[in-house]
């Protein structure tokens, strides 16, 4: 009783204050953030509504900020380039957000990219976790990354220091890539992967932890920073979305992982290692009050936009098959809730 009293409470409040915002404001992952600006500049300009506010937070930042409550002080939508975690959803019903739908856009793939002035460097996940990981096995144990330049993890690779930027703690990237790439590295190390089936948190732990000697370096959420901090440094490494690899071709390359390039048509396919699932969330109590959001949802999820031959792919988007797009519209337009 209680909690309905203060969800109609929280509609009021919209209500009396949706002449103070008559735009959508959307927050979250970095990586969606050029698919969003997109689709809310073309809504903007294809509609009577006013052009959505969409803001570079991270994914976890962004759903954070999402699920704190209901009311116009509090975004409308969140971007995320990793689907939302439990601990999440229950945040935001601990904070009046019961009923939120979530919209899987298409797929990314996770780039370990360098200027094109620099070498085209092809790696293997388990040299990916060498490089990058805290701890590493070394004749059968764990101590702390000795490595300082690739040449030292393979003679093959350059003799070159070991400098990556990457994504912080709260981005979507970030979370993605450390269980995507990270875990499978470690996985290659016989020792690591008998921890994983004995001891999954421990395994974790270490898959996940990063450097902090300064060969990895947190460069924020700003993809496009680290797409400049690369073209002026052609011996360091960036990780980002492979949408920025495609907008910047002209200055960036990407690294073949397991042989495999991080091409439209490879992450299409599920052949390139590193991928991953894109999505926003929808706050269902704000969709009747803020003007546009059920017309926003629409545009976002119609074949223009996310198909094959939408204006998303000319960014990088790798669309959904046909079938779960399809679906998918169908869900988000009529704002059915998620269920974990």
């Amino acid at each position: 009783m209680l909690k309905t009293i203060l969800a109609v409470a929280a509609l009021a409040t919209i209500a009396s204050a949706a002449a103070a915002r008559e735009q959508i404001r959307i927050v979250g992952s970095s990586t969606v953030f050029p698919f969003a600006t997109a689709v809310a500049e073309r809504f903007g300009q294809t509609t009577q509504f006013k052009t959505p506010v969409v803001e570079s937070t991270g994914s976890g930042g962004g759903l954070k900020l999402f699920c704190a409550g209901i009311g116009v002080d509090h975004p409308d939508i969140a971007n995320a380039s990793r689907r939302i975690k439990r601990s999440e959803v229950e945040n935001c019903e601990k904070n009046g957000v019961s009923e939120v739908v979530e919209v899987k856009i298409g797929f990314d793939g996770i780039v370990i990219g360098n200027s094109r002035n620099g070498p085209v460097m092809p790696l293997s996940l388990r040299q990916l976790f060498q490089a990058l990981a805290k701890e590493v096995p070394v004749d059968g144990k764990l101590v702390a990354n000795p490595y300082r330049k690739w040449s030292e993890i393979d003679a093959a690779l350059p003799a070159v220091r070991i400098e990556v930027l990457g994504p912080p703690p709260t981005s979507g990237t970030r979370d993605a890539f450390v269980e995507l790439a990270m875990e499978a590295g470690a996985r290659a190390f016989p020792e690591l992967k008998a921890m994983a089936e004995a001891d999954k948190k421990r395994f974790r732990a270490v898959a996940h932890a990063m450097r902090e000697d300064g060969a990895f370096i947190e460069a924020g959420e700003n993809d496009n920073l680290i797409v400049q901090k690369l073209v002026a440094n052609p011996t360091a490494f960036g990780i980002f979305g492979f949408s920025f690899l495609d907008q910047n071709t002209d200055r960036i390359q990407g690294s073949p992982i397991e042989g495999v390039a991080p091409a439209f048509e490879a992450i299409a396919a599920g052949d390139y290692p590193i991928s991953r699932s894109l999505y926003f969330y929808v706050k269902k109590a704000h969709a009747e009050v803020i003007p546009g959001m059920r017309e926003y949802v629409a545009e976002f999820t119609s074949e223009k936009a996310w198909g094959p031959e939408g204006y998303l792919a000319d960014k990088g988007l790798i669309p959904l098959p046909e079938a779960e797009r399809e679906a998918t519209a169908a869900s988000a337009r009529s704002l059915a809730p998620l269920s974990m």
